[in-house]
């Protein structure tokens, strides 16, 4: 095989690839944006605010690390859903339900059911964690947004790196004698 005939196949492939790798990179971006986009939206639009800095809601030692940073800040994003779900919602369900999950305290409401106060406990339970599973599913797509931006870096610096590669074989190419041959 003739040498300077090798060099355009890889250049090629080379031009190829980068493209290929830039249409990755745009519609992983598109994903990244449409994500974020719709968490946000979503989570704009049930208007939860985090607590003020001197809110007596964050002076709980199992609240106050994880909310201190956003207080007074309106819900807009993943990460600020995740710690609503889990450093705020949860520690409240932990007190409404004195350690008892949603259906362990729906089981004792079932066997019991003229306990109209346990029945209350139960649906307050379930609101919650209704609540705590819809910002946690917010906190998921948020994420897979987070992930497709990076690797539409990955795939835009794959692309800058293999268009510099294609231009360094267009330059071999003409720099090859027409006549070389490899094995």
């Amino acid at each position: 095989m003739r040498r300077k005939a090798l060099d355009k196949l890889l250049t090629m492939v080379g031009f190829l690839v980068t493209i290929i790798l830039i249409a990755a990179g745009a519609l992983l971006m598109w994903g990244y944006s449409f994500a974020n986009s719709q968490v946000h939206n979503q989570l704009a639009a049930q208007q939860i605010y985090f607590p003020a800095k001197n809110s007596p809601e964050l002076q709980n030692p199992l609240i106050k690390p994880y909310l201190t940073p956003y207080a007074g800040e309106q819900l807009l994003n993943g990460r600020q859903a995740e710690v609503w779900a889990d450093h705020y919602i949860a520690v409240h369900l932990q007190e409404i339900g004195g350690g008892k999950t949603y259906a362990q305290v729906s089981a004792a409401s079932l066997a019991d059911p003229s306990n109209t106060a346990l029945a209350k406990e139960a649906q307050t339970l379930f609101q919650g964690e209704t609540l705590r599973g819809t910002l946690l599913t917010a906190y998921a797509f948020w994420m897979f947004g987070q992930i497709a931006l990076w690797s539409a870096v990955a795939m835009f610096l794959g692309a800058a790196l293999m268009l510099v590669l294609a231009i360094v074989g267009v330059i071999q190419y003409r720099r090859r004698d027409p006549e070389e041959v490899i094995l």
